[in-house]
């Protein structure tokens, strides 16, 4: 932690966007280019961490001001990269891979996994291939590459808000549909349906406090990523 060097917190509107100024200094991504976001609502939360800090300033404690340099620094100079390794999770995509018919699991998995991928393929205008097991089946190279080609449409701070969803979930199917959620509570519904065969062992051979803890955090970090995403969207 280092020490609180400002005391005012504001938010200016600027050229190309909103911009947070502790003492009148407007803030810096980490690579040092001006951290402008699309939004007043999203710079008034930036703004709110860092009002919150205390004497001293938790790092840990800035999530979106890193997810915002990382669409900034990163994302935005990599669009066409960051959409493959999208496009990477849909061709492994969690929600297609199911246990074998004559488990238990399997009608599970059917009855809260099937209508959500025939939402995304026709929201996407996909065909996903389902797989029982583990083995790799590959997914249709030609929808792939029209996944990539929507995806690269999209702003940096959508694309950072999709990838860490899509990384939390192993499911980018997850993802884009969570992108397109507008309520938390959907969000929410989408996150644990993607947790389903987790929560499946958990209640099969017991819960551990340290597991479940992970789980909470990795909860709190999908549903932050899907407000940042949303929280960026212009009018």
């Amino acid at each position: 932690m280092i020490r609180r060097f400002y005391r005012e917190v504001a938010v200016h509107k600027i050229d190309g966007g909103w911009q947070v100024a502790l003492d009148g200094r407007g803030v810096k991504t980490v690579a040092g280019g001006a951290q402008i976001v699309p939004t007043a609502g999203l710079a008034e939360a930036l703004a709110q961490e860092w009002s919150r800090q205390g004497d001293r300033i938790d790092p840990q404690d800035l999530p979106l001001r890193d997810m915002a340099d990382y669409a900034l620094d990163v994302v935005a100079g990599d669009v066409a990269g960051i959409a493959q390794t999208l496009v990477a999770y849909a061709d492994t995509d969690t929600l297609c891979y199911r246990a074998d018919p004559d488990e238990p699991l399997h009608a599970r998995q059917l009855a809260l996994w099937e209508p959500l991928l025939r939402h995304f393929e026709q929201r996407f205008a996909q065909r996903m291939v389902r797989v029982s097991g583990i083995v790799h089946r590959p997914q249709n190279q030609a929808g792939l590459a029209a996944l990539h080609a929507q995806l690269i449409e999209k702003d940096a701070f959508a694309l950072a808000g999709l990838e860490a969803m899509t990384r939390l979930a192993a499911s980018l199917v997850t993802g884009l549909l969570a992108l397109d959620a507008e309520a938390q509570s959907e969000t929410l519904e989408l996150w644990r349906a993607a947790c389903l065969e987790e929560e499946w062992q958990a209640d099969l051979w017991g819960r551990d406090a340290e597991a479940e803890e992970r789980r909470a955090r990795r909860e709190t970090d999908f549903l932050r990523a899907w407000w940042f995403a949303r929280a960026a969207q212009t009018a």
